[in-house]
């Protein structure tokens, strides 16, 4: 019987090195303590993968929001130069029209 690590790599790629290193040292014990811990165990690691994910969806959603930002400036500023154009150009032609 194997006393390897359960955890594949994508999943050793999601979590924190103490994270890993807690598994392979669970492992490395007797099955009837590693039985009991390792429960415990998938409970943590799967809660982390969960707060990794949801921190990933929220600095994807910030950064969205950053870009969303940027583009909302840029048109009011525009929106802006045409009003002072258009509000320009209809005082000239009203004082032209008082000539």
């Amino acid at each position: 019987m194997s006393t390897a690590p359960k955890m594949n790599k994508t999943i050793v790629e999601e979590l924190p090195a103490d994270m890993v290193e807690l598994a392979g040292l669970i492992a490395a014990l007797p099955a009837q303590h590693r039985l009991a811990i390792e429960p415990v165990l998938n409970r943590v690691t799967e809660s982390t993968k969960r707060r990794r994910r949801i921190l990933n969806l929220v600095q994807d959603a910030l950064a969205q929001l950053r870009l969303d930002m940027k583009y909302l400036v840029f048109d009011l500023e525009a929106t802006r130069r045409e009003r002072d154009v258009a509000r320009q150009e209809l005082e000239e032609g009203t004082n032209r029209g008082e000539e």
